[in-house]
């Protein structure tokens, strides 16, 4: 009954994960139209940890304390997320739009099935396998009609660096699967939220201070968008997702957990229509059905 609990719990939060997900991609594409790349990661998980500093006043729980041994593996976990994915997803943003980011990023999955298969002897069931080919066949189908076909070298190069962070997706959810089984949810969400802020913060200052331009650093916050998109990016996009992942894997397999990554591109098309003035064709609807039902078909059949 409990282990049932904890299932129930991981999806509730996997499904939340999902929609800031879906969302941050515009809120991404917002901030980056005030600050650099490597200035809106630093100020991104400053926000994180800022949040995560303030989670732990406010519930007055034990500060996290890692062992030694534990280091090694935490900072191996910490390279491919949050430091590759982000930062790979950040410059991709530069270049492609945010609905093609979402839909690119919902090829995890394939990723993960055949990492954690190889390495974490996960065994998925027949239908489960067809209904993933199902939901990432919606995913090619709406590329497919979004004219992927033509796009440009700028846009390739957008899309080519989104691809690179969802291969850093997929390794970390093979590695975390490994690495929750070490150490809670909450004191791994810690380690890597601040080794990002530490980490993006040492290289945005040296930049500036290379080039004499250190007040860049510090000018995007004179505008309000840029702190209410800051803030949705740092608390809930990277302080909440890291934390909701890192508990999910605790209890039900990584493929699955990758998998609710699907939603993100569904989300990214409507959030683009809603906030970007986006159109929504009618092989939107077809294809994010198909990526819904294949979501639903590999969660919900039985091995």
């Amino acid at each position: 009954m409990r282990q049932v609990n904890r299932e129930i719990t991981a999806y509730a939060g996997l499904t939340l994960m999902t929609v800031i997900i879906g969302f941050s991609f515009i809120f991404v594409k917002m901030a980056l139209r005030h600050a650099s790349s490597i200035d809106l990661l630093a100020h991104r998980f400053t926000a994180a940890t800022a949040g995560l500093f303030f989670f732990y006043l406010l519930r007055r729980k034990r500060w996290p304390v890692i062992d030694r041994k534990r280091i090694f593996p935490l900072l191996v976990l910490s390279l491919f997320y949050p430091l590759l994915l982000f930062s790979m997803q950040t410059i991709g943003l530069q270049f492609t739009t945010a609905s093609e980011a979402g839909i690119l990023s919902a090829t995890a999955p394939i990723f993960t099935v055949i990492l954690a298969a190889v390495f974490l002897k996960e065994k998925n069931s027949f239908w489960q396998i067809i209904f993933v080919l199902l939901s990432v066949g919606g995913v090619v189908y709406i590329m497919y009609k979004n004219g992927l076909g033509e796009i440009s070298n700028e846009t390739l190069k957008g899309d080519f660096f989104i691809l690179l962070s969802v291969v850093s997706m997929a390794i970390y959810f093979v590695l975390g699967k490994k690495v929750t089984q070490q150490s809670n949810a909450m004191d791994i969400t810690f380690f890597m939220t601040v080794t990002a802020c530490v980490v993006f913060n040492l290289i945005a200052v040296t930049v500036h201070l290379n080039s004499g331009t250190l007040p860049l650093y510090f000018a995007p916050f004179n505008d309000s968008e840029f702190l209410w998109t800051i803030l949705y990016l740092g608390i809930l996009s990277s302080f909440l997702t890291s934390f909701l992942t890192n508990s999910a894997l605790t209890a039900i397999p990584a493929s699955q957990v990758s998998i609710f990554n699907n939603f993100s591109p569904v989300i990214a098309v409507f959030s683009g229509i809603l906030f970007l003035n986006e159109t929504l064709h009618a092989y939107h609807i077809i294809g994010g059905i198909m990526v819904l039902t294949g979501i639903v078909g590999v969660n919900v059949l039985k091995r």
